[in-house]
């Protein structure tokens, strides 16, 4: 999802709600004349407790690290002519801003561990008139979700306020600032209320479900299924007819997949394809037997049985929700390796149905094996 900076600092600016803060905060400490000392940040009582994630820590990326604040001095003279001053948060930008979330936000760690990435926190005062000063507060955040090692970016968060204030007084600028806190956590709050239950970059856990094609309106493919085995009809290419081999059947796997994020799981929908192209198999028409059609079937059940193993190999607990396809992807190649080096001592031993006791063996050996998957 993708935030127009314009639309997000619009929602969440101030302008509307300063002159309660200016009401508000009147017995607040004023900064004395001529002040360049520190604003004291206090925590706040967060009107929402999150549900979804907790702080778990603050970067600094400010590009000026050396005050958080640029104020007027406060004085009774007029403010037209007076030069505004670095003023940082007590204890120092960041140790103030960890201080501030540790005290305000639930540190919850059974949630999702966040950190922020804090790109701009400044406060800029300029005279407005004779004895008026304005202040523009500025907050810019990035938050990203630490999932193991690695850290996956979420959003990024634009908002400030805008005040103004007597010359003589400065009971405010604490208060915006600590507010323009308060509305970039309701931010992320509200955001990961929304997206928890469906954003896949906030999955806690991953369910697998495999479906099998076994049907299809192209008819030049047949797809694995005990209850249609291969016939010589199947074998639609032409005869090769230099070839020292009686039949060539190509059988394959492949898969493809849906993912879907609810109630906070990812739920993996893989279809798997075991399939013969009847455009790629023949046969010479003097071995329509019943013996070598059984030897072309195994070559299909091997790769039926490769794909069952390759099943075994797609848990949950052997997934990541954070690289799911990638392992997928992997053992899928591994699966295809181990297919062929099986087609291949298949027609070794067998001497490509040659040796009938071989041929025995394998037949044995794959009933068995599909036996134990429940394909036949």
């Amino acid at each position: 999802m993708h935030f127009k900076p314009k639309d997000i600092f619009a929602r969440f600016s101030f302008r509307a709600l300063l002159p309660v803060l200016v009401l508000l905060f009147l017995s607040a400490a004023a900064l004395p004349d001529n002040s360049t000392g520190s604003l004291v940040l206090r925590p706040e009582k967060l009107p929402f407790t999150p549900k979804e994630f907790y702080i778990a820590d603050i970067v600094d990326e400010r590009a000026d690290k050396k005050a958080v604040a640029y104020l007027l001095p406060v004085a009774s003279a007029t403010a037209s002519q007076a030069k505004a001053q670095p003023v940082d948060l007590e204890g120092g930008g960041l140790v103030a801003i960890r201080q501030f979330m540790r005290m305000s936000v639930p540190q919850n760690k059974s949630l999702r561990p966040v950190t922020i990435r804090l790109q701009e926190l400044s406060v800029k005062e300029k005279p407005v008139a004779a004895r008026r000063v304005e202040g523009t507060v500025a907050v810019v955040m990035a938050y990203e979700l630490q999932r193991g090692e690695e850290s996956v970016p979420l959003l990024q968060y634009k908002g400030g306020a805008r005040y103004t204030r007597p010359a003589g007084k400065n009971e405010v600028t604490e208060p915006a600032l600590r507010q323009s806190l308060v509305e970039a956590l309701r931010y992320l709050n509200t955001w990961m209320d929304r997206e928890a239950p469906t954003n896949e970059k906030l999955a806690k856990g991953i369910k697998v479900s495999f479906t099998d094609y076994t049907t299809s309106a192209d008819l030049d493919t047949v797809f694995y299924s005990p209850d249609r085995p291969l016939n010589w009809n199947d074998f639609k290419a032409s005869p090769n007819t230099t070839s020292r081999f009686s039949a060539t059947v190509f059988p394959s796997f492949s898969y493809e997949g849906d993912s879907k994020v609810i109630n906070g799981i990812v739920h993996l929908d893989l279809k798997l394809k075991v399939y013969v192209l009847k455009s790629s198999s023949w046969v010479k028409e003097a071995s329509k037997d019943a013996y070598g059609l059984n030897h072309e079937q195994r070559h299909f059940d091997i790769v039926k049985l490769v794909a069952e193993r390759f099943k075994q190999k797609i848990k949950p607990e052997m997934l990541s929700v954070e690289d799911y396809n990638s392992i997928i992807q992997y053992q899928f190649i591994e699966s295809y390796r181990e297919m062929n080096q099986l087609q291949d001592a298949y027609d070794g031993e067998t001497r490509h149905g040659l040796d009938q006791a071989a041929q025995e063996r394998w037949n044995q050996r794959l009933e068995k094996e599909l036996m134990e998957f429940a394909v036949k």
